[in-house]
């Protein structure tokens, strides 16, 4: 019980660091994103989410949004990350060494 709410509040609850995770490697088809946090991490989140939290990021200036168009003709939004969101990922990077180092009583 303790462990599934554990790693609902880590994946789920907190799909911006997965996100901000996948943009550093290049941008991302906006649609593609579901199916890339499932294969890098393991998990899948809803679309709508991975929407809702893109646009959220968009609107901190944690990312950015650009149109495209595709072979097909059709505009398609990438997004890519921001020199603020490679920032906050540095923090973040640095927040989740730390606690795991004062649960674990290990460096990473």
């Amino acid at each position: 019980m303790s462990l599934d709410r554990l790693r609902r509040k880590l994946t789920k609850e907190n799909l911006w660091i997965y996100i901000l995770s996948l943009l550093l490697e290049g941008p991302q088809y906006a649609y593609t994103i579901p199916a890339e946090v499932e294969k890098k991490f393991g998990w899948k989140p809803a679309r709508i989410t991975g929407y809702i939290v893109l646009k959220s990021l968009e609107a901190k200036g944690l990312v950015k949004m650009t149109e495209r168009t595709a072979e097909t003709g059709k505009i398609r939004k990438y997004y890519e990350i921001t020199e603020e969101g490679k920032k906050l990922m540095r923090e973040a990077k640095e927040f989740l060494r730390d606690t795991y180092a004062k649960l674990f009583g290990e460096s990473l």
